[in-house]
């Protein structure tokens, strides 16, 4: 989706990590632009600037105006960044120029709303199986997110990613049989275990005679064999 967002960028002279770490202690990021059959630029952004378009509602697929210093202004996307694992800061940033004339691909979120007849009904169990399908369609036409309804859906039903409302120069690049939700039975709890029984007519198991009569049995085989030897 484009804004009407300008960023500022001052063009990198020099490369390496010491230049990064220069321009991070001077409140910037470093990054690059690319694309459109064009040089890439290495430049310096503001990181406060980048972080809020990346965490509005559109994210990453927000168009907006690059305005390099003494060159061009160009429309643009964020397409990677690089964030400090630790302290989750922003370190650098890729842009990417964009001809608003030619289809681009996009990923774009999907969500389910209402609340399924096979839950409310039948008892059953609405599962959310993907949150985005793929589209491609010109740069001004990326929609914010998509809505899908859920709440026709019955036990053994689903919406997928055909189900997903297009318009304009949108065309699905996802599969179409792709799930978005569908609504699922719960398992029964299984029941305890029965305790083992023997069958019916079978003897009962003999019981295991006990150690002490084991015992009294040898000392007295051993008694008749000495006894046997006197003799």
């Amino acid at each position: 989706m484009r804004k009407d967002i300008t960023v500022t960028a001052e063009v990198r002279s020099t490369r390496g990590k010491n230049e990064a770490h220069r321009t991070r202690r001077d409140g910037q990021i470093p990054a690059v632009v690319y694309g459109a059959y064009k040089d890439a630029i290495s430049i310096s952004v503001n990181p406060k600037e980048i972080n809020k378009i990346v965490r509005s509602s559109t994210g990453f697929n927000t168009i907006f105006n690059l305005q390099i210093a003494g060159g061009e202004v160009t429309p643009v996307m964020v397409i990677d960044q690089q964030v400090d694992p630790i302290k989750g800061t922003l370190l650098h940033a890729d842009f990417k120029r964009i001809d608003l004339t030619k289809r681009i691909k996009v990923t774009v979120p999907v969500h389910a709303f209402g609340e399924a007849a096979g839950v409310k009904v039948q008892g059953g169990l609405l599962e959310i199986i993907s949150r985005s399908v793929e589209i491609e369609c010109l740069p001004d036409e990326i929609p914010e997110d998509f809505k899908v309804s859920v709440a026709d859906l019955m036990i053994g039903q689903s919406k997928r990613a055909g189900d997903v409302g297009l318009a304009g120069s949108m065309k699905l690049v996802s599969p179409s049989d792709t799930v978005i939700a569908h609504v699922v039975a719960l398992r029964a709890e299984e029941a305890p275990a029965a305790a083992a029984t023997p069958e019916a007519g079978a003897a009962p198991a003999a019981a295991a005679e006990p150690e002490v009569i084991k015992k009294g049995k040898k000392e007295e085989e051993g008694a008749a064999e000495e006894k046997g030897k006197k003799k």
